[in-house]
């Protein structure tokens, strides 16, 4: 293919990273808003992030493995449409019950979109360089941080939550005509079959890496999930600004995984350590700190950025753990992720509850991070190491 043509492809997929980043995200900006217009507190409304989350668990390695067979490019076709009718049930959804069922259908193609996407944009870029495609397909979901979050957060507060949705839904319209027009078949993916994809499941190191990634990102969850009112109760900062920070917030993603994609293709290893050290600081700071706006924001950009040191590297890491079968090692990376986004809103929801206030959910990520960054080490001695990423210097 010509370089323009990659190009044109890889901003294809990215843009389904935007709309599936802005769907996730932005339902931490409205949560109030979708509280107060069904009805419910703010950590029952919280269930609706859980619920989302779990779709992603159960659709990541579900599609992955019965659609083995099918076209790259027609599963990404697919998705997306399921994507698009799912956001679009959310907000037509009259209770919180049927908005939590249309938040789980909504979030069942999301790990397997990341994950099919990101084979293709390796494929296409070529050896060597798939920490670079992983963020590249990544830095969609980044990027819907630094525009679609807010966005999407500010046309919730001023036309209600159900706007929100109803602008993913429009986002998945557009990248379902990109998908069409600008993604090519392609070939040598691997995973051509139901048992060759299954096979994933053979190596102790996709196991042992996708649980470092559910409980290590966590805590990102945990803090993130209840930002909104965080920043408006704990840190004092008027709702008008929460657009704002919600934008520094995916600057700092889309920079951690410009850098965390970089670093990943040198070592793995050393990107996944950086990660876990950068993000149990930044949340210790935050948790000590952030009662002063003047603290707070500037901690929102830095937990953007550590955070997506871990996103890239834990996604090569289940690449390289089976080769044979890269559907569903990259989608089970989405799976990973999205059970450490369900379990860090259910902390942060108890630990609120419990009536700690909006700083505790803080020191639970500083515990999950940790607690990460043992079962990590841990793999390393006992669960086989995956095959080092070939190193390339820029």
């Amino acid at each position: 293919m010509k370089q323009q043509d990659v190009g044109r492809a890889l901003l294809a997929l990215s843009l389904g990273g935007f709309g599936i980043g802005t769907t996730e995200f932005a339902t931490m900006g409205i949560l109030p808003q979708i509280a107060s217009g069904l009805g419910t507190t703010i950590p029952r409304s919280g269930h609706v992030i859980a619920a989302y989350a779990l779709g992603v668990v159960v659709g990541a390695p579900l599609v992955a493995i019965v659609t083995a067979r099918m076209s790259r490019r027609a599963l990404l076709l697919l998705l997306m449409v399921a994507f698009t009718l799912g956001n679009t049930a959310s907000a037509l959804a009259p209770t919180l019950d049927t908005l939590v069922v249309a938040r789980f259908m909504a979030g069942l193609p999301h790990g397997a979109y990341f994950g099919v996407a990101s084979v293709v944009g390796a494929e296409l870029l070529g050896a060597g360089r798939k920490g670079r495609a992983v963020a590249l397909i990544m830095a969609g979901l980044t990027v819907a941080n630094i525009i679609g979050v807010p966005v999407a957060t500010f046309l919730g507060q001023q036309l209600g939550w159900r706007s929100t949705f109803l602008l993913v839904g429009a986002i998945g319209l557009v990248t379902l005509a990109a998908l069409w027009l600008w993604v090519p078949h392609v070939a040598s993916l691997g995973g051509s079959s139901i048992r060759q994809e299954l096979s994933a499941l053979k190596q102790p190191q996709v196991w042992w890496t996708s649980l470092v990634g559910a409980v290590g990102f966590g805590g990102l969850f945990a803090v993130y999930s209840y930002i909104a009112p965080t920043l408006t109760f704990a840190s004092g900062l008027p709702e008008s600004a929460l657009p704002w920070v919600l934008a520094l917030f995916g600057v700092g993603m889309t920079t951690g995984a410009m850098l965390g994609g970089r670093l990943t293709d040198h070592s793995v290893s050393l990107a996944m350590w950086v990660g876990f050290g950068a993000t149990t600081l930044v949340m210790a700071l935050f948790a000590l700190t952030a009662t002063s706006p003047w603290a707070a924001v500037p901690l929102v950009f830095l937990i953007g950025i550590s955070a997506q040191f871990l996103a890239p590297a834990v996604q090569v890491r289940l690449m390289e753990a089976s080769p044979g079968a890269p559907s569903l090692a990259a989608s089970m990376s989405h799976s990973a992720l999205n059970i450490a986004n369900a379990a860090g809103a259910w902390l942060g929801g108890v630990v609120i509850a419990a009536g700690y206030g909006y700083l505790a959910p803080a020191w639970a990520a500083v515990a999950l991070t940790l607690v990460g960054a043992g079962i990590f080490a841990v793999s390393n001695r006992v669960g086989g190491r995956p095959a080092p990423a070939q190193v390339e210097h820029a």
